[in-house]
C-alpha cells in the first residue's frame, strides 16, 4: 500500500477532515474521479488495483459503492498476486450470495482452486467461505473437498478447505455428500495438529446431523485423544502453557458425547485411560490464569464425558463433591461450568442425593451477579427437583420471581408450572402454588401455562370445587388476565359446586366476572360471555342480569363479541330450555397426552447450534429419547391457541366452547408439525456384506475350515488370519501387512456383526494408524457365541495411500467353529433321532450343485461334513452312501446336541441334508451353511486335495 501514494493521500484527507460534510465532499469527488477513470477503459492492472482499493476504503467507511464491481471481478484473473488479492478482497466485500455478478466469478474461482499454487488456493477458499451461497457451494463444493483430501495439498490449505466446507455445510447441508464421510474421517489422523483441529470441527457438525455416516469418528477421536494426553504425541508448537492443545482435547471429548458409550472394551479402556490422565493433571495447581483456564476447559468437558459414560459409581460421587466446590468459586466462569456439569449429572444420575447436599448453594446462585449463572442455576434446580424437595424449591423460585430478570421470567414460570404439576403433594397445594405463580408472573405467563391448569382441573374431579372457590377469591381482587381466563372457565363449568357457600352465591360470581369485563382484552371478554351463557343454564335466578349483558354486547364494535352476545341472547330467550341445556352441558375430560408445557420447554432447545445428547431435567425426562427428538427435530407443537375462539363441531349453530375448541386444536394441531415427507433413506453401511470387495471370497473359502492363512491380498496390503476356538470362546487375530515401499496412514478397521447379539465380538486392541513400508500391525477380536447364528461378520479395512483405499471382507467365523465332534452307537443315534423328532427341531433342504462344470464324490462330501465338526458314524444308516454324523454346538451358558443325515445322489449331482438338534434355532443355520459349501462342489478336472 505504501507504493500507492494516491491511496495513502486519500486516506489522510479523510482522516484530516474536520467535519462530516467535508469528508462527504472529498469522498464524492474521489468517486466521481474513479468513475471517470473506469469509463475511459485505458487502465493497467496497477491502476485498477489502486482505484479498487479506494473503493474498498470508501465502502468500509459506510458509504454506498454501486460501481466498480466488474473491475474488481476482473482483477481476480490477474497473474500478479497483489492484484489478485485485492480482487478477491473486493469480491468478498462487494458481492453476496444473491448478487447478479456472482456467476461471473465461479469459473475464475474454480481455476484458482485447481491451481498448483497454494496461495491462489487459499484466496479462492476465502472467497467461497465468505461469499458462500447455494450456487457457489454446489458449483465448487467438489473442488473444496478435493483440496481437503488431496495428498499434495499443504497443511494450511487443508485447514482452510475444512473450514470452508464447514461454512458451506452450515448454510446448505446438501453440499456435503454422504459418500465423503469415510474420507473426511480419515483426515482426523493427519500428523498436522492444525489440520486435525479443523477437520474435527467439520466432523462435529456433520456427526450431529448424520450420526450413522460418521460413527467411525468415535474410535478416531478416542485413539487420537489418547496419543495426545497419555502418549504426549504432539508438536511443541501446540503446547499452550504446558497444556497439550486444549482446543482439540475439548473437541474430542465433546465428540465422544454425541454417541452412546462404546460396547468395545478396548475403546472403553482407551477413553478411561485418557480421562484418568486428565483428572490427574487437574489436581496440579496452575501457575497462571491461562493455564488455569485451559485446564478448566478440559476438566469440565471430561466431567461431562464421565457423566455421559456413567460407568463408575464411586467416580461419579467424587465428581459431585468436586463440582460442589466449583459452584462456590469466585470465578464466574467456573461457577457457570460447575452448574452446567451438575445439571448434566442430574439428567443422568440414578439418585439426586449427592446434588441435594449443595441445594442451599444452588438456591443462592439465583441471586448471582451474572445472569448466565442465574439462568444455569434455574436449570439445575429444575433438574434436581423431586417429591422430597419440591416444596422448598418451588417456594424459593416464587420468592425470586418477583425480582428476577425479565429475560428469564418466562422460562422460570414455565419450569415452576411443570414442577408444581409433576411433584404436587396434594391437589390443593397444586392449585395454591399455580395460582400464586400466575398472580406473581403477570405478563410473563405463556398461554400454555393457564391452559394446562384448565386441563388438570377438568380432568380431576376432586380439584374442581376448591379451584372454583380459590379463583373466585382472586377475581374479587385485582388480578392478572390469565387468572381471569381460568376463573371464567372454571366458574362457568363448576360454579354450581360452590353456589351454596358463603360469599359464592350466583350473583356474587356474576358480579366478580362482570367487573373484569371492563379491563380485560377482547379474548377474555369472549370467554366471560361463554361463562355467562353457562350461568343462564346453571342459575336461572340471575337470568335478567345475564340477558342485560348479552343485549349490551350485541352492539359491541368487535365483531366476535357482537356475534357471540347476539347468539347467546337468542339461545337464552328460546321458548324452551332444551337446546340451552344440551349446548351448555358440562365439558368432558381432556384426552391424556404429553404435557403441553414440556413440549414448550423442549422447543426452546430446538434448532440449537449444538445438539446435546441430554435435555434439562431429571433422569425421567431423559428416559424417552424418541419423544425428545420428536419435539426438537420436527417442532411438534401441542398448543391450545384456539381455546378462546374455536368452533365446536356438531349439529346446529352452537356457541364456541373453550374445552371443545382446545380438543379440536389438539387433535388437528398434532399433524401440523409432523414431517409427512416420509423417513429419509438410511445411511449405507460400507462395512456390511452388501459392499464386499471383489475377490473377497477366495481367502474366505480358503479359511472356511482352516485356522490360519491369508484372508486377502493385493499389490498394497496382505491380511492374514489366525484363530483359535475353545468351547463358546474364539480368538481371531488379523495381521495387516504393508507390501508397498511407502508407509500407509489412517489405518481404520470397522467390524459389522449382523449376528449380534448371538455372536458377541469384542476388540482387544486396535491396529496402529500408520504402518511403515514392509511393516505390519495386528488386531485381536474375541468372538463369543451366545446362541445359533447364520451370517458371518464382516470387517472394513481402510487406509490412506495417496487416496483412500478400502476393503470389506467377510470373516470365516460361523457356527461350525464352536462345534465339537461326538460319537454315538447306532442304537443311541436312532434313539435320540426319534426323541428329537421333526417340526421346529429339524431342518431339511434338498439342493443341486451350482454350475454345470461342477462335480462331487464321496471323498469330497465326507471332507465337508468333517469340516463342520460332525463325527461321521459309519455303518449306522442302512444305505451305505448316506452319511450320518453327530456333534455338539457349544455357546455361552449351554450346549446342544446336533444329529446329521446327508443323502447324496452323485449321478444327479444333488444332496438332501437333514439336521436335528435339541434347540429350536440351531438346525436352520447349520443346514444353510452346509448347503453353501456342498453346492459349490469341485471342478471336474481338479483333484480334491
Amino acid at each position: 500500500m505504501s507504493s500507492m501514494r494516491g491511496l495513502v493521500q486519500f486516506i489522510a484527507d479523510l482522516r484530516n477532515a474536520r467535519a462530516r460534510e467535508l469528508e462527504e465532499k472529498r469522498v464524492n469527488k474521489e468517486l466521481a474521479n474513479i468513475r471517470q477513470k473506469f469509463k475511459s477503459g485505458n487502465l493497467n492492472g496497477y491502476q485498477k488495483k489502486k482505484y479498487v482499493c479506494k473503493l474498498l476504503y470508501v465502502y468500509i467507511q459506510g458509504y454506498d459503492v454501486d460501481f466498480g464491481h466488474l473491475e474488481a471481478v476482473n482483477l481476480i484473473t490477474s497473474p500478479k498476486y497483489s492484484e489478485k488479492q485485492i480482487g478477491y478482497l473486493a469480491v468478498t466485500l462487494f458481492l453476496h450470495e444473491e448478487h447478479e455478478l456472482l456467476h461471473l466469478v465461479v469459473n475464475s474461482i474454480r481455476k484458482d482452486l485447481l491451481d498448483h499454487n497454494e496461495l491462489n488456493n487459499c484466496l479462492a477458499l476465502h472467497a467461497v467461505a465468505n461469499v458462500g451461497g447455494k450456487e457457489l457451494g454446489e458449483a465448487l463444493g467438489s473442488e473444496v473437498h478435493r483440496l481437503l483430501i488431496s495428498p499434495t495439498s499443504k497443511s494450511f490449505v487443508k485447514k482452510k478447505a475444512a473450514l470452508t466446507l464447514l461454512r458451506l455445510y452450515r448454510k446448505y447441508p446438501g453440499i456435503v455428500r454422504n459418500e465423503w464421510a469415510e474420507r473426511i474421517i480419515s483426515i482426523m489422523d493427519d500428523p498436522d495438529m492444525g489440520v486435525t483441529l479443523s477437520v474435527t470441527s467439520l466432523v462435529m457438525a456433520l456427526a450431529q446431523d448424520l450420526p450413522e455416516e460418521y460413527k467411525g469418528c468415535y474410535v478416531k477421536a478416542a485413539q487420537r485423544l489418547k496419543r495426545i494426553v497419555v502418549d504426549n504425541d504432539i508438536a511443541p508448537d501446540y503446547l499452550y502453557y504446558r497444556v497439550p492443545c486444549p482446543w482439540i482435547q475439548v473437541k474430542f471429548l465433546r465428540l465422544l458425547q454425541y454417541y452412546p458409550p462404546s460396547e468395545d472394551s478396548h475403546v472403553r479402556e482407551i477413553i478411561r485411560e485418557s480421562l484418568s490422565q486428565m483428572m490427574q493433571a487437574a489436581m496440579e495447581t496452575p501457575k497462571n490464569v491461562q493455564q488455569n483456564n485451559a485446564q478448566n476447559a478440559i476438566l469440565f468437558e471430561a466431567i461431562n464425558l464421565l457423566i455421559h459414560l456413567d460407568s463408575e459409581h464411586n467416580l461419579m460421587m467424587q465428581i459431585s463433591t468436586r463440582l460442589g466446590k466449583y459452584i462456590q468459586s469466585r470465578e464466574t466462569n467456573v461457577r457457570y461450568l460447575g452448574l452446567d456439569a451438575l445439571t448434566h449429572f442430574a439428567a443422568r444420575a440414578e439418585t439426586l442425593d449427592p446434588i441435594k447436599k449443595h441445594q442451599n448453594i444452588i438456591l443462592g446462585s439465583l441471586r448471582d451477579r451474572d445472569i448466565s449463572v442465574r439462568r444455569k442455576g434455574l436449570d439445575l434446580l429444575y433438574s434436581m427437583c423431586d417429591t422430597s424437595n419440591a416444596g422448598p424449591i418451588v417456594n424459593e423460585l416464587l420468592r425470586y420471581l418477583q425480582t428476577a430478570d425479565y429475560a428469564i421470567r418466562e422460562e422460570m414460570v414455565l419450569k415452576v408450572a411443570i414442577l408444581t404439576e409433576k411433584y404436587a403433594a396434594d391437589a390443593q397445594w397444586y392449585i395454591d402454588m399455580t395460582l400464586k405463580l400466575l398472580s406473581l408472573a403477570g405478563e410473563h405467563v405463556n398461554d400454555e401455562v393457564w391452559q394446562r391448569v384448565i386441563q388438570i382441573v377438568t380432568n380431576n374431579e376432586e380439584l374442581q370445587a376448591y379451584a372454583a372457590h380459590t379463583l373466585l377469591g382472586y377475581l374479587k381482587s385485582d388480578c392478572h388476565e390469565s387468572l381471569v381466563k381460568i376463573g371464567c372457565y372454571v366458574l362457568g363449568e363448576y360454579g354450581h359446586l360452590i353456589a351454596e357457600n358463603a360469599g359464592s352465591s350466583p350473583i356474587e360470581q356474576f358480579l366478580a366476572l362482570q367487573a373484569k369485563m371492563f379491563s380485560s382484552s377482547d379474548n377474555a371478554r369472549a370467554m366471560i360471555l361463554s361463562s355467562f351463557v353457562k350461568f343462564v343454564n346453571l342459575f336461572p335466578e340471575i337470568k335478567p342480569q345475564l340477558l342485560q349483558i348479552f343485549r349490551l354486547y350485541s352492539h359491541s364494535p368487535d365483531s366476535e363479541l357482537q356475534q357471540r352476545a347476539f347468539e347467546y341472547l337468542s339461545l337464552a330467550t328460546l321458548p324452551t330450555d332444551d337446546l340451552l341445556r344440551t349446548v351448555c352441558d358440562e365439558m368432558p375430560p381432556f384426552s391424556e397426552r404429553t404435557s403441553i408445557l414440556l413440549s414448550r420447554l423442549h422447543q426452546k432447545t430446538a434448532g440449537a447450534s449444538e445438539k446435546k445428547t441430554w435435555v434439562i431435567g431429571g433422569k425421567d425426562a431423559n428416559a424417552d429419547k424418541q419423544e425428545m427428538l420428536l419435539a426438537q427435530n420436527t417442532g411438534l407443537k401441542r398448543t391450545f391457541t384456539t381455546i378462546v375462539n374455536g368452533t365446536r363441531t356438531g349439529s346446529g349453530n352452537t356457541p364456541a366452547s373453550p374445552a371443545s375448541a382446545s380438543n379440536a386444536a389438539s387433535s388437528s394441531g398434532d399433524l401440523a408439525g409432523l414431517d409427512l415427507s416420509g423417513p429419509t433413506a438410511p445411511a449405507p453401511n460400507m462395512a456390511s456384506a452388501a459392499h464386499l470387495t471383489p475377490e473377497w471370497d477366495i481367502g474366505y473359502n480358503r479359511l472356511y475350515f482352516s485356522r490360519e492363512g491369508v484372508l486377502f491380498e493385493d499389490a498394497q496390503i496382505q491380511v492374514g488370519l489366525r484363530s483359535e476356538y475353545r468351547g463358546p470362546m474364539g480368538v481371531v487375530k488379523l495381521y495387516i501387512s504393508n507390501k508397498s515401499t511407502y508407509p500407509i496412514g489412517s489405518l481404520t478397521t470397522t467390524v459389522d456383526n449382523p449376528a449380534s447379539p448371538q455372536l458377541k465380538i469384542d476388540t482387544r486392541n486396535l491396529p496402529e494408524p500408520t504402518v511403515a513400508a514392509a511393516g505390519q500391525t495386528q488386531q485381536t477380536l474375541f468372538c463369543t457365541a451366545h446362541g445359533p447364528f447364520a451370517d458371518a461378520p464382516t470387517i472394513r479395512i481402510s487406509y490412506l495411500a495417496g487416496a483412500l483405499q478400502a476393503y470389506t471382507l467377510q470373516l470365516p467365523v460361523l457356527m461350525h467353529r464352536y462345534m465339537e465332534s461326538s460319537s454315538l452307537s447306532a442304537e443311541e443315534f436312532f434313539k435320540r433321532w426319534r426323541q428329537i423328532g421333526g417340526g421346529p427341531l429339524e431342518s431339511q433342504k434338498t439342493f443341486a450343485l451350482l454350475g454345470k462344470n461342477k462335480t462331487t464324490n464321496e471323498r469330497f462330501t465326507r471332507r465337508i461334513v468333517e469340516g463342520f465338526a460332525f463325527k461321521i458314524l459309519d455303518g449306522v444308516d442302512p444305505n451305505s452312501q448316506n452319511i450320518v454324523g453327530c456333534a455338539v454346538y457349544q455357546f455361552e451358558g449351554g450346549k446342544t446336541g446336533c444329529l446329521l443325515r446327508l443323502e447324496p445322489n452323485y449321478e444327479k449331482k444333488m444332496y438332501r441334508v437333514t439336521v436335528r438338534a435339541t434347540q429350536e434355532e440351531v438346525p436352520g443355520p447349520l443346514v444353510k451353511q452346509m448347503e453353501l459349501k456342498l453346492a459349490q462342489g469341485m471342478r471336474a478336472d481338479e483333484a480334491f486335495d
